[in-house]
């Protein structure tokens, strides 16, 4: 229990630097511009190359993996569906960023944290970054530039986008340090991870600004987008996993921690997407900031749950 407090602890206190630094008029919303860019264009590429190179294979290719996979493509399927009715006529970029909140964990800055302290070993959320990094994020960020351009996607220009996005560069060169075994030297391996430790208080950073420079909190239909995004992400997709575990013959901790994945809040990188592409930023802020704080009575709840009928 006090890990999950202190995972959350420590995100907490660096967006209340942002919303301070933002109170005080030390930076304004071009630093919060500034500093996405520069999580998106050099820091993020350099975490997940660093993260990557080190995320054991064998511990990844699992049913961890699949599980993580099914889960979040059912609730992307259940939010487009409730969006087509619900919130149409909102551009494709719109659609991405809602699908994203409502299925895309904050598997690294909070989901590492949580898998040490609550689960024992950093390699339970080894699955879920692995395919959200390898599979999810080019695909999601081949989408986003046809749509900035304004074009309809097709297949082949989306996998073409796949390579020159840095996000997606940064976590392929990371699988295939790992898979060749390269030692890269450490005049070129120290920097690199200098640069990706920009990565997490960039984001978070940014994303106290958002909060105090931003508009306020959504109210009315707006409310309910975030609330039902919110709903989708901290008690339906972990309810999906457990389903889905239990049916790939998942149990015990294996089972605890695809539930637990499941269960954590939206991911900062989001907010990030956002600001680039100029897409739901609001939208995305909003449900960041309130799946932070809903998911960690949800946590808990299901620590106590498996620790109660499954010893865990």
């Amino acid at each position: 229990m006090l890990g999950v407090l202190e995972g959350f602890a420590t995100i907490a206190i660096i967006v209340a630097v942002g919303w301070l630094l933002a109170d005080r008029r030390v930076l304004d919303d071009s630093a919060q511009v500034t500093l996405s860019r520069l999580a998106f264009h050099v820091a993020s590429p350099a975490l997940l190359l660093t993260v990557m190179q080190r995320t054991p294979l064998d511990a990844v290719l699992s049913a961890n993996l699949v599980t993580s996979l099914i889960s979040f493509a059912v609730i992307v399927g259940i939010y487009l569906a409730i969006a087509r009715f619900r919130w149409a006529g909102g551009s494709l970029g719109s659609r991405l960023i809602g699908s994203l909140s409502a299925a895309y964990v904050n598997a690294g800055n909070l989901g590492i944290p949580i898998a040490l302290y609550v689960l024992g070993d950093v390699a339970w959320v080894a699955p879920t970054l692995l395919m959200q990094l390898l599979v999810i994020t080019p695909v999601y960020m081949a989408l986003f530039d046809s749509d900035a351009r304004g074009e309809r996607p097709r297949l082949l220009q989306s996998f073409r986008r796949m390579f020159s996005n840095p996000i997606t560069l940064g976590a392929i060169a990371g699988l295939l340090i790992a898979v060749f075994d390269v030692q890269l030297p450490r005049v070129i391996a120290d920097p690199i991870e200098l640069l990706g430790r920009m990565a997490v208080p960039s984001m978070l950073v940014a994303f106290g600004i958002s909060l105090r420079r931003g508009p306020r909190p959504a109210t009315g239909r707006a409310a309910e987008h975030v609330w039902s995004i919110v709903g989708l992400k901290v008690l339906l997709m972990p309810a999906v996993a457990l389903g889905v575990g239990l049916a790939l013959g998942l149990r015990g901790e294996a089972l605890f921690a695809v539930v637990v994945t499941a269960a954590l809040p939206t991911a900062q990188n989001i907010f990030t997407y956002a600001v680039r592409y100029r897409r739901e930023v609001n939208l995305a802020r909003d449900v960041i900031f309130v799946s932070t704080f809903a998911s960690i009575p949800v946590i808990l709840g299901i620590a106590a749950l498996f620790h109660a009928f499954a010893g865990v």
